[in-house]
């Protein structure tokens, strides 16, 4: 069987034991128990960028790193990666901050994870590309005689033609993800905007199931939605009951029900809309005063990007305002961190959630989605209320599915999930939980890995 070499911006060095919330993470550990090598950038800023990656062995996994001059990781992680391509996929073109400079030192740094890659490299390879950071790794590669099968998968949403038309070199970076053999989008809305580029830019009109074809190369694209491993979260959201963390929060929570949301820190999240529908709910709705605690988790990232930093003020002086005008002695409403929590312990918070809260604005699939309903007690689950533009809510329609802009629309939806009977609750978790059992982390690299060792053949050309 041909070994998979998983390629992402940052590794997940086995060293380092702080909780860990990303899903590329979650899904590939989860899965690639034969053996794998991984490589990405260490997380380290050293004096100069370096092209010989360190192997660091762990188990099934070799990982390989490389470490980012402070120039580097400025310009291609801050500045191109953070400030261009995260805002303009997830439709939020006024924050775009465009530098050319910033854009060749994205395409140098993808080159310089190419030449530490090729020396590690064996013939019958797979390579797996993740995620916008490395859209131009495959032309790296190409041009260093790789002639392994190179596939990519984007974790954040596409957008149509109209938006990518506000990036400057939007048709250099839609070619490059066209070098590829296999290009994976999380939701088939994804792919569809995917499609309406091809043609926009390149007066292409794809088929569905059939590869496009550019200079001869056929490239494969299709929806592949990544999952978790369910039953597995499942035991351990039931054994985290037991643990110190899940007691802790039971007994501050004195018996009120408890409303979860767990995001990274970022404007993508929908966080300011989400405690604003909350303060409105005690406001609108005075029955759930005294009887609710909201708990938002949201771990800090990207803090030398000035929006995030924005982002963090807000989001203090909401839950100040929010808790200044509605606690008592005896009561805070809403309970908002900012520090990661580990896995396990979130799984049993979720456990304990009558409601789950997950309102992003635009997301690629979002796993704490799939993760709360996979913790519920079956005789006894919580409510998923869910953004409409997370990827999640294609096939998790039982969810309360809600615009995330309407922040009344928000907390109708927190009302209808406490005051939903047992009866409802259960027939909801029961065809979402199937759901989730169906697409999971190992359906997930299972599709994309077949559909990267098959060969295709034919399809529409492009010139």
């Amino acid at each position: 069987m041909a070994r998979v070499v998983i390629v992402s911006n940052r590794v997940p060095v086995p060293s380092f034991r702080g909780a860990r919330a990303g899903g590329l993470t979650v899904a590939l550990h989860d899965v690639f128990k034969n053996g794998a090598l991984w490589l990405g950038w260490s997380g380290e800023i050293a004096a100069e960028t370096n092209t010989k990656a360190k192997i660091e062995p762990s188990g099934k996994f070799d990982f390989a790193t490389i470490d980012l001059s402070e120039d580097d990781y400025k310009r291609f992680y801050v500045g191109f990666a953070n400030s261009v391509l995260w805002p303009l996929l997830h439709f939020q073109p006024g924050l775009l901050e465009f530098d050319r400079e910033d854009f060749e030192a994205y395409l140098d740094v993808n080159r310089t994870y190419a030449k530490a890659l090729v020396p590690l490299l064996k013939p019958t390879d797979l390579i797996w590309v993740h995620d916008y950071h490395l859209i131009p790794l495959g032309m790296a590669l190409r041009a260093l005689g790789v002639k392994n099968r190179i596939g990519f998968f984007l974790h954040v949403p596409f957008v149509p033609a109209s938006l990518f038309a506000v990036l400057p070199p939007a048709e250099a970076l839609l070619r490059m993800l066209c070098t590829y053999d296999v290009v994976g989008f999380q939701a088939h809305q994804h792919l569809h905007d995917f499609e309406d580029c091809l043609l926009g830019f390149l007066n292409v009109a794809h088929q569905r199931g059939s590869p496009i074809v550019i200079d001869g190369h056929p490239v494969h694209v299709a929806a592949m939605p990544i999952g978790i491993d369910t039953r597995a979260f499942a035991r351990q959201a039931k054994k985290a009951m037991q643990g110190r963390a899940a007691h802790r929060l039971d007994e501050s929570v004195q018996g009120r029900a408890l409303m979860i949301g767990v995001d990274r820190l970022d404007y993508s999240k929908g966080l300011p809309n989400r405690f604003e529908a909350f303060g409105r709910l005690l406001d609108r709705f005075p029955e759930h005063r005294l009887k609710v605690t909201y708990l938002q988790v949201a771990a800090r990232s990207r803090e030398d990007v000035t929006e995030y930093q924005r982002l963090k003020r807000e989001l203090d002086r909401l839950a100040g305002e929010i808790n200044g005008r509605h606690a008592e002695f005896d009561w805070v409403p809403l309970r908002y961190m900012t520090r990661a929590v580990t896995r396990s312990s979130l799984a049993g918070f979720h456990r304990q959630a009558r409601v789950g809260l997950v309102t992003p604005l635009r997301d690629g699939m979002n796993l704490v989605a799939k993760e709360y309903i996979a913790a519920q007690d079956p005789e006894d689950p919580g409510v998923l209320v869910l953004s409409r533009f997370a990827g999640a809510a294609e096939e998790m329609t039982e969810a309360i599915i809600i615009n995330p802009h309407d922040p009344d629309e928000i907390t109708e939806a927190m009302h209808q999930a406490l005051i939903m009977p047992l009866d409802e609750r259960k027939a909801r978790y029961e065809k979402l939980f199937e759901k989730i059992c169906q697409t999971t982390a190992a359906t997930y690299c299972r599709d994309f890995i077949a559909a990267l060792s098959a060969g295709s053949n034919g399809g529409n050309q492009i010139t």
